[in-house]
Order: structure tokens, then C-alpha cells, then sequence
């Protein structure tokens, strides 16, 4: 078993003896996700893996966080944002924007990237190192305006 899982799994029992009951189930349905994609794909996920599933997780709260605070559903919302803040306790440090934007620099000059054909190549690479540190979707604009401009 990962260090991630097993610190998910050892975090689940720690919450029931300590009677979270919210999250427990916030951290149950986490592992849940987890397993299902373990028995689809019949493999055993690594930490990189499990990084990728937990940030899809917290997309999607942060996601109906956006809508519920703009349907000015505070209930829904308090309860996603708690989700979010449970979630983010098993993702590694977030880089910050000036992190980011260097990485990216740096990246497009190892790899002589000048045209837009040369994105995905400079995203894969930054994918790797940047799992789980940083959005992804932050990353892809920093290199489309840096390839662009």
C-alpha cells in the first residue's frame, strides 16, 4: 500500500475513534473513489495516482462550491468548503504563482519551446513535476501566454 493511502486509511480510523462522524464519511467516500479505480483498472494505485484522484476530488467541490455560493447556498457551501479543507490535508505543499511561473520559464527554455506545437510537450513535463502542487489549469494559461506572446 502507498505512504498516501495507508495515511488516508490510518487518518479514517483516528476520525472514528475520535467520533468525526462528518469526516469520517468525507474521508470513506475518498477511499471509495480510490478503490473503484483500483478494482476497474485491476492495478494498485501509487501516490502520484492517488494525488491525481484526490485533485479531481477537490475540482469538483470547488466546482459546486463556485455554484452554490453564486446560487447563495450557504449551507451547500459551508459543507463542500469543509470537504475541500479535509482533502487539502493529504496534498502535498501548493506551489506559489511566482513557483509556478518560474518552473514554466525555465521549462519552455530547456526544452527551446517557441510555437504552441511544443505545448504539450512542456505541459507534460511540468505535469510531472508539479503532481499534485500546483492547478493545472494555472500551469496550461501560463504556457499558452508564454508561447502565444
Amino acid at each position: 500500500m502507498s505512504p498516501l493511502k495507508q495515511h488516508l486509511a490510518d487518518t479514517i480510523i483516528t476520525s472514528m475513534k475520535a467520533r468525526e462522524i462528518e469526516r469520517v464519511k468525507v474521508l470513506r467516500n475518498v477511499h471509495a473513489v480510490i478503490k473503484q479505480i483500483e478494482i476497474d483498472r485491476r492495478i494498485e494505485l501509487e501516490d502520484a495516482d492517488v494525488l491525481d484522484v484526490l485533485q479531481k476530488q477537490l475540482k469538483q467541490r470547488q466546482e459546486s462550491l463556485t455554484i452554490f455560493t453564486e446560487n447563495d447556498r450557504k449551507d451547500l457551501a459551508v459543507k463542500e468548503q469543509f470537504e475541500i479543507n479535509i482533502i487539502n490535508e493529504f496534498m502535498p505543499k501548493q506551489m506559489d504563482d511566482s513557483e509556478i511561473a518560474a518552473l514554466v520559464s525555465s521549462e519552455i527554455a530547456a526544452q527551446g519551446a517557441t510555437s504552441m506545437r511544443d505545448m504539450g510537450a512542456v505541459m507534460g513535463e511540468l505535469k510531472k513535476k508539479t503532481a499534485g502542487r500546483a492547478d493545472p489549469g494555472l500551469i496550461s494559461k501560463l504556457v499558452r501566454d508564454a508561447l502565444q506572446g
